[in-house]
């Protein structure tokens, strides 16, 4: 199974914790901000939800190849 990437812009995360509640083995609140638990990550649903439900659109996931998989422009 291809890993996808996973990335936050800390700059524009505001905090709000959303994706630490939705994909909490994925995502974690360090300094205020998220941050990734891995970059690379096995494909899981949740982490796509956590993307698309992130008020900032600081949450990034790619797949193994560099498509954008969310958030869906």
């Amino acid at each position: 199974m291809a890993e996808w990437k996973v990335e936050v812009d800390r700059g524009s995360c505001l905090g709000t914790g959303m994706c630490t509640s939705i994909a909490p083995e994925h995502f974690r609140l360090d300094g205020g901000t998220a941050t990734p638990v891995r970059s690379d990550i096995d494909p899981d649903d949740a982490v796509i939800d956590a993307a698309e439900s992130c008020p900032m659109e600081a949450i990034l996931v790619r797949s193994a190849d560099g498509t954008v998989l969310a958030p869906q422009a």
